[in-house]
């Protein structure tokens, strides 16, 4: 089944290319993209790397989401767990507002902070004396998270309401409407080392999920394996969130639909993680650039569907009844 995914998404990608605006709603015949310079330019240097950058976007918070939830054993965790997002938006909102707000400038400061939301949670989790370590770990996210969504507010405002409030407003919301082949490129080594990993160890993941004791028993080192995984997850989502802004629910509902449709061994699971997040942003981003003419945001959008559809599987669980 696998295999039809990927062939899913690979349709996906090609379908995404041709459709459009221009020059009129809807898709640009093969006979218009060889003729017009025009549509082979909108085509290419404009929704090439936008489509790309989605599917980077999509696999990254999935496969994210994927593994925190087999690390900490919750199927409500997600890459905004640890203070990863709300640390980024905090780097983005301060760059705009103190460092001039320049395209490249802004991602290096919403990765960075991003990076440190994990390094202050496991600082935190470390001197948290109650409980194990992953509920330490727990805590230590929810915390971080709340200081950096206060600092955050803080910042907007200390805006400046005529632009900078804007920018930040429109960073939050989420799209790639701004997307370059030079912003593709420079998220594409942090992205695919990072994804490499978590899919060459996904197997591990299944051992990772059990107590410290069974893991190492079985010849696991539970320590520094789930280390190198929580921080390819981090370093993934840092780099997409960096030049995407918001964009949530994706890390959360991606893997539940995986685990739907393969189980929940992850051996198959963030694989199918990976390629559904993708094929969900591509055409969450097709809807947003199509459906009206002023674009939609893409964290809108993904919101909007992502909430109905954890509703859907909440009401489709089935719960065993007591006898």
């Amino acid at each position: 089944m696998l295999f039809w995914l990927v062939v899913l998404l690979l349709v996906t990608i090609v379908f995404s290319m041709f459709l459009g605006r221009y020059p009129d709603p809807g898709l640009i015949s093969i006979k218009r993209l060889a003729t017009d310079p025009l549509a082979q330019k909108l085509v290419f240097n404009l929704r090439v790397p936008r489509i790309l950058t989605a599917l980077l976007l999509g696999a990254s918070l999935a496969a994210a989401g994927g593994v925190f939830q087999m690390i900490f054993a919750n199927p409500l965790v997600e890459p905004g767990f640890l203070g990863v997002s709300q640390g980024a938006a905090f780097g983005a909102a301060f760059c705009i507002i103190f460092l001039g707000g320049a395209a490249w400038v802004v991602q290096a400061s919403a990765a960075f902070f991003g990076c440190l939301g994990l390094a202050l949670s496991y600082l935190l989790a470390r001197r948290v004396r109650y409980g194990g370590w992953v509920l330490r770990l727990i805590l230590a996210g929810i915390a971080v998270s709340a200081l950096f969504s206060a600092g955050l507010g803080i910042l907007k405002y200390l805006a400046d309401p005529l632009s900078q409030l804007q920018e930040i407003t429109f960073w939050l919301l989420g799209g790639l409407w701004s997307i370059t082949w030079k912003q593709f490129l420079t998220i594409l080594p942090v992205v695919a080392v990072s994804l490499f990993i978590m899919w060459r160890m996904r197997w591990r993941l299944n051992l990772l999920s059990l107590s410290d004791e069974t893991a190492f028993s079985l010849g696991v080192a539970p320590g520094r394996e789930r280390t190198l995984l929580l921080l390819a997850g981090v370093a993934a989502t840092s780099a997409v969130i960096s030049v995407s802004g918001m964009v949530g629910w994706v890390g959360l509902i991606m893997p539940h639909i995986a685990r739907r449709l393969f189980g929940a061994d992850s051996q198959y699971m963030i694989p199918a993680s990976i390629l559904i997040g993708g094929i969900f942003t591509i055409l969450c981003d097709d809807l947003g650039r199509t459906l009206m003419a002023g674009e939609i945001p893409l964290g809108i959008l993904t919101s909007l569907i992502g909430a109905a559809v954890f509703a859907y599987l909440m009401i489709r669980q089935k719960i065993p009844t007591q006898r």
